[in-house]
């Protein structure tokens, strides 16, 4: 009788801990079934909630930059501004320093002072120092023909060698033609005044006083590259050389940057709707935490390699690609081009 009691009681143990598991199981399994009832819930009232925002394009601030630059060949003597400095229109930037075009200038001077001086005394006959005089313009003309030839040569033997441009070759061609029919002008007024003055003497030796003061206006307007100034106001963003460099024809000096702020965006064609020339927008400038108003002037298709392609091959299309430019209406201060703009979709 004991035994079954004990076997009694076991079974009975044993049914109260299965029925016991079995409540626990349905608890935890209606427990997952509520938790994602709850999520479903919450993400069907999240979509229904939330909605699309407005589509934004990212684009930058730009300005017109140039480079300051001459046509004197030359040592930089002074540099008086500095980068990041605020000029206006005409203020001088840089002064070149040119001991060759200097030494041109002299000569240059010289020569008119000879052939004025062989005008003046043309009407007196021929006189000693009349052809004195005439032969040292010859000798003088001689001598820049012979430079002149000689720079043509040593240009012609660069350029054959790819160092030097065809313009640069055909310059000192040029140079070297003109100073030979200097060279055959001075000449034959040297040989008029050997025998004697005539009016034919007279119109060569006002013409000779021409040609010199061409040669010296020429100079004189290369020695005016000497002091480089500013063409607008702006600010210099880039010196290139130092004090002391050399610096050669049309190398540029510095950068200027002018004061015409505008933004520039590159969009789908889908966001063209409401954008058109003469049109204003709004954007925003997060590193300035503004908001400005801009006024489009220009607009143009950046061609097919800048398309937007379509993601499915029906019920769509590829979107090509616009440039857009915007002026600000008011000045937007401490704006610096390289700044993010951001232009939300137009409503």
């Amino acid at each position: 009788m004991a035994t079954n009691d004990i076997k009694t009681n076991s079974l009975s143990q044993t049914n109260s801990d299965e029925a016991a598991v079995t409540k626990k199981d349905r608890m935890l399994i209606l427990t997952i079934v509520i938790v994602l009832i709850v999520i479903a819930a919450l993400a069907i009232f999240g979509f229904l909630a939330i909605k699309q925002g407005p589509d934004t394009v990212q684009g930058q601030a730009d300005a017109t930059e140039i480079r300051i630059s001459g046509k004197l060949p030359g040592r930089v003597a002074e540099i008086f501004v500095e980068e990041g400095a605020k000029v206006k229109a005409g203020d001088t930037l840089v002064r070149i320093k040119s001991t060759l075009i200097d030494a041109r200038l002299g000569q240059a001077e010289a020569m008119e002072n000879a052939a004025a001086a062989a005008n003046k005394k043309v009407d007196a006959g021929t006189r000693t120092q009349i052809v004195q005089a005439a032969y040292e313009i010859y000798q003088q003309a001689k001598a820049a023909s012979g430079i002149a030839k000689k720079t043509y040569e040593r240009m012609e033997n660069l350029f054959a060698k790819g160092v030097v441009s065809e313009q640069k070759r055909d310059e000192a061609k040029a140079a070297y033609q003109a100073a030979t029919a200097g060279e055959s002008a001075a000449k034959s007024q040297y040989e008029l005044a050997k025998s004697g003055a005539q009016k034919e003497d007279k119109e060569a030796a006002l013409a000779m006083v021409n040609v010199a003061k061409g040669s010296v206006n020429e100079v004189n307007a290369l020695l005016e590259d000497q002091y480089l100034v500013a063409p607008y106001d702006g600010e210099i963003t880039t010196i290139y050389p130092h004090v002391s460099e050399l610096v050669a024809t049309g190398a540029p000096i510095m950068s200027l940057q002018k004061n015409d702020h505008w933004v520039v965006f590159n969009v789908r064609e889908t966001l063209l709707k409401d954008i058109t020339l003469g049109s204003k927008l709004k954007v925003k400038i997060p590193a300035l935490d503004k908001e400005a108003e801009v006024k489009v002037f220009y607009i143009k298709d950046l061609g097919t390699y800048a398309n937007w392609q379509a993601t499915k091959s029906t019920g769509d299309f590829d979107a090509r690609t616009f440039q857009i430019k915007a002026r600000p209406e008011k000045n937007i201060e401490n704006l610096r081009p390289g700044m993010s703009v951001i232009l939300e979709e137009q409503k």
